[in-house]
């Protein structure tokens, strides 16, 4: 009849290489044997001494991992800590950035937004799936092939900057530059896709095609330079003197031509006024383009007074 060791020793070894398993076989059975005749010696039962024994062992896969040095985690301390820095590094911005990417090319290749939005969750969330499977299964082969990264030694340079004193957080400039980025993105896509409901299938665009001979293209650099800006401002950390003139500068390069198109009646597309008769009617051109005017003098001076009452605050 087949014992509890006999069992044991059976679901131990088939765990383990088949050239080592008589081996192991013949040091398990006699440290099993030998556990046993202590207990027993002291006056325990033989099969409860079994029993006992046998509980104590554990696991017998696990043992078998121990004889055959087989790990039993799919990603270990070795590489655990570079596997998650860059998972964390890849997730915090490719699918995001293929997604916003695929819901503008859904759109513009004649969607509606519901679309476009759609799409892009869709493919954000199977891009963020197949980077963590990608990146998890090539750090379980190293894991099981022990193959070194050779990264650098861990050394007190790569501590943290104390962030307790900084003013300008990563999650303020990414929003800042996300948002920066769509405005540049919309500026020629709305020339092919404005969103502007028409009678046909023909597209509106909400500003007046001729500005691209260069205000728009005018505009878009100034953006573009706004963003780098917005890099130099986390670099910093906090609000300087040369910082709160740089952003002056390109707030008032940004705003300045928009009020005076939009004064002038330059800056929205005249197929755009025409398609809405309210805009022709009375003063509500005149009203739009008031409250285009006095939002875009808002935003720029709170902007200006806020950097420099930041920056003033830091004088000490």
């Amino acid at each position: 009849m087949t014992t509890l060791t006999d069992r044991y020793l059976a679901a131990t070894l088939r765990s383990v290489p088949v050239a080592r398993r008589e081996e192991i076989a013949t040091e398990l059975r006699a440290s099993i044997e030998d556990m046993v005749e202590g207990r027993t010696a002291g006056g325990q039962d033989a099969t409860t001494a079994e029993r006992e024994v046998l509980t104590e062992l554990g696991d017998p896969d696990k043992l078998a991992a121990r004889y055959a040095d087989r790990r039993l985690q799919l990603i270990g301390p070795a590489y655990y800590l570079a596997w998650a820095r860059l998972m964390k590094l890849l997730l915090s911005f490719i699918p995001a950035l293929v997604g916003v990417l695929a819901g503008l090319l859904r759109v513009a290749d004649g969607g509606d937004v519901g679309a476009g939005i759609g799409t892009g969750i869709s493919a954000a969330i199977q891009v963020a799936v197949q980077i963590a499977f990608w990146v998890t299964a090539v750090f379980a082969v190293l894991e099981r092939t022990k193959i070194p990264l050779h990264l650098p030694a861990w050394s007190v340079d790569q501590l943290p900057e104390d962030t307790a004193g900084r003013q300008i957080t990563l999650a303020d400039i990414a929003a800042s530059v996300t948002f920066l980025a769509l405005v540049i993105a919309y500026l020629p896509m709305q020339h092919f896709r404005s969103f502007v409901p028409t009678d046909g299938d023909d597209n509106l665009p909400v500003l007046d095609p001729a500005l691209w001979s260069f205000w728009l293209p005018f505009l878009i650099v100034v953006l573009v330079a706004t963003i780098g800006l917005e890099f130099a401002k986390y670099r910093a950390g906090r609000w300087t003197w040369p910082l709160v003139a740089v952003n002056a500068v390109l707030d008032l390069a940004f705003a300045v031509p928009v009020v005076w198109l939009m004064s002038t009646d330059r800056l929205l597309n005249p197929d755009l006024v025409a398609r809405f008769d309210w805009l022709g009617e009375g003063d509500n051109l005149n009203l739009v383009a008031t409250a285009v005017i006095a939002g875009t003098v808002l935003v720029t001076l709170w902007d200006i007074l806020d950097s420099a009452v930041k920056a003033w605050r830091n004088r000490t």
